[in-house]
């Protein structure tokens, strides 16, 4: 190798080196700590020891999948998956294309309006919700009564809790996707839609046949962002109903995060690795739905 490119390997490293020291120490390394530990019984009480465990194979692993708590958070996950993921994304398509073509004055105050949850402190919103749901105080319940009707309890109720989160979650995030899909939308060549109405295209088939291929990328990106941030949804449940009620909310970040407290490390550790398996499989199902079409 020459000594120029071999300087400029050097200082590149260089440059590089800060980062990958941190991600060495910061990620790559508790990452693959907690890929051991699940195939060991590390409890709490061997910490002081930590060489002295077990290795226990793929016994927490089993214990993960046979755990009927377990089968309630991942239920759980999946109904706040299936319904969030959808809800969230036509909120924000909506808005979005909203914002692209209808509303031409005062269009910065909306984007910055919309866009305000996703910065606010998801414990901050949580709290804020947990005070508009109330059953008795709560501001829906509230309005519900100046008509005359009594309002559920909203957290309180095993059949309601979770959808009530799905409905935060969606309200806060949609804001994130419609920054996201008016990007996608302000690079759709206008001369499209002009060819379209031209060919006597309503605004409906040009939305269908012109706009959402267009946006299968951005979509895509979209899917994914939203997918691993509900898959791992935990502030929600923990700031406003603790898993409850009856397990109703429990999701399986939060169950995870109930073993580690009760110093069940190598539990922990595997049913986080379910978890990401999952994330993985959800991941590759949104590059296989929103690949390009031929």
């Amino acid at each position: 190798m020459r000594p120029g490119r071999a300087r400029e390997g050097l200082v590149g490293w260089s440059f590089a080196l800060p980062f990958v020291v941190f991600f060495t120490v910061f990620m790559a390394g508790p990452i693959l700590a907690a890929l051991v530990t699940s195939f060991t019984d590390l409890r709490v009480t061997d910490i002081r020891s930590p060489f002295s465990v077990d290795i226990v194979g793929v016994d927490n692993y089993v214990a993960v999948l046979q755990d009927p708590i377990f089968h309630r958070a991942a239920v759980n996950t999946a109904i706040f998956v299936l319904v969030g993921i959808p809800l969230t994304m036509v909120l924000g398509l909506l808005t979005a294309v909203g914002l692209n073509s209808a509303i031409v004055k005062f269009r910065t105050l909306f984007r910055v309006g919309y866009y305000m949850p996703v910065v606010t402190s998801i414990a901050a919103v949580a709290v804020v919700w947990r005070m508009v749901l109330g059953a008795e105080i709560g501001l829906v319940n509230g309005i519900l009564s100046v008509f005359g009707i009594t309002g559920p309890g909203w957290l309180t109720s095993s059949s309601l809790a979770l959808g009530s989160l799905i409905v935060m979650a969606a309200w806060r995030n949609m804001g994130f996707l419609m920054i996201i899909f008016l990007a996608g939308l302000q690079t759709i060549p206008r001369d499209l839609y002009e060819a379209a109405e031209v060919d006597g295209s309503s605004r409906w088939q040009q939305f269908r046949h012109v706009t959402l291929p267009l946006l299968r990328p951005t979509m895509l990106f979209a899917a994914v962002i939203t997918g691993i941030g509900y898959l791992q949804f935990f502030e929600e449940p923990f700031v406003m109903t603790q898993g409850g009620p009856l397990n109703s909310t429990l999701s399986v970040a939060y169950h995870a995060y109930n073993q580690f407290s009760f110093g069940n490390y190598g539990y922990t550790a595997a049913a986080s690795y379910v978890l990401f398996l999952a994330i993985a499989l959800l991941t590759v199902f949104w590059f296989r739905l929103f690949r390009p079409q031929t």
